[in-house]
């Protein structure tokens, strides 16, 4: 399920600018074929209850309904703003209803000088090795891994870190392509049946790499919480598919480094392998599970590099530095890691 926001439709498209109350996560329902609002996985779970701030609205059409859901817990409040798929909704029935503000988007100025100097190579050693992981919005798991390489020495335009999606098995979409949902719908990543996810370079020889791949392994397992029913990541108002809890390595479970997943695994998820996500009549092959990591071959199901506007963003309610959100990104956009892809750049 993706997300969505509860909005005045015919208002909305007649205007194109939208305020969204603060500390509210707004999410899409299930898409039931009589369109029923649910009141989310997490809930369905138990792991936490549902707050509505809202009535639920009537469904749009019958493939399509709107919850709302308060802040998930009273601890985690969320701070001026709202997710970037609430803000996506707004924005495709503001681009459906006012094509002039298509052209400013795509003229949207570069991002400003940085402090941080790019460098011309992103590491001294030819041994390199991607890895991702995804495990619910990849915006916030981007700067946990920043924070990872930084913490091994790595800094400016020798970060590796970047976001992207993968895990589908159908790869790319026409013209090559994988896009957010702005992107034709056979380019979506979801459609290709592929995860949200950030990739990392393991660097060095084997005792090197195997060090990176303990510190890339503490952070992802540590961004789950307990609950009665197992590990959740995050950001479960963040659910489907797209969403799911996953790590490509080379060869998969048969990769030395999936040993070290296996140690790292300190809370005891379930790592099942796979062969990718696709669907059936509709329903998705690797689902959104509870307490459940896929773990794929990254060399048989490749990572695809996310549109630059995704690269460095802020978290969902949370404003990181201008070091990481202007200066990082524009590092390594200047060594060329960042980029183009072919997908529509909207900034936000």
């Amino acid at each position: 399920m993706r997300l969505g926001a509860v909005v005045d439709l015919t208002s909305a498209q007649s205007a194109t600018k939208f305020t969204v109350q603060q500390s509210v996560v707004l999410h899409r329902a299930s898409m039931t074929s009589n369109c029923v609002c649910c009141q989310h996985a997490c809930n369905l779970q138990a792991a936490r209850p549902f707050q509505a701030s809202t009535k639920h609205p009537r469904c749009t059409s019958k493939f399509q309904c709107f919850a709302v859901q308060a802040a998930h817990n009273k601890n985690e409040t969320l701070r001026q703003g709202v997710t970037k798929h609430a803000f996506a909704a707004l924005l495709a029935l503001s681009l459906s209803a006012n094509p002039a503000f298509v052209a400013s988007v795509a003229a949207a100025p570069a991002v400003p000088s940085a402090s941080l100097e790019a460098s011309s190579s992103t590491d001294s050693s030819d041994n390199t090795t991607p890895i991702y992981f995804g495990n619910g919005c990849f915006w916030g798991r981007q700067k946990d891994f920043v924070d990872v390489e930084k913490a091994l020495g790595r800094e400016g335009g020798k970060i590796s870190a970047i976001t992207g999606y993968a895990g589908g098995a159908k790869g790319a979409g026409p013209g090559d392509k994988v896009c957010y949902y702005y992107g034709a719908k056979p380019t979506q990543y979801e459609e290709l049946g592929h995860a949200e996810v950030v990739q990392m370079e393991l660097r060095g020889e084997t005792a090197q790499t195997r060090r990176q791949m303990e510190a890339f392994a503490d952070t992802y397992f540590g961004q789950f919480r307990k609950t009665p029913f197992g590990m959740m990541r995050l950001d479960p108002q963040d659910s489907g598919p797209a969403y799911r809890n996953v790590i490509g390595i080379p060869r998969g479970v048969d990769s030395p480094l999936f040993q070290v997943l296996k140690e790292k695994n300190k809370n005891g998820m379930e790592l099942v392998p796979s062969d990718g996500n696709d669907f059936e009549r509709g329903k998705a092959k690797d689902t959104d599970q509870i307490n459940v990591v896929y773990i794929v071959d990254s060399d048989k199901l490749p990572f695809y590099r996310a549109e630059q506007y995704h690269q460095f963003h802020n978290g969902i309610g949370k404003a990181f530095s201008k070091e990481y959100t202007v200066d990082l990104k524009r590092a390594l956009a200047n060594n060329g890691r960042i980029g183009p892809t072919g997908c529509p750049e909207v900034r936000f």
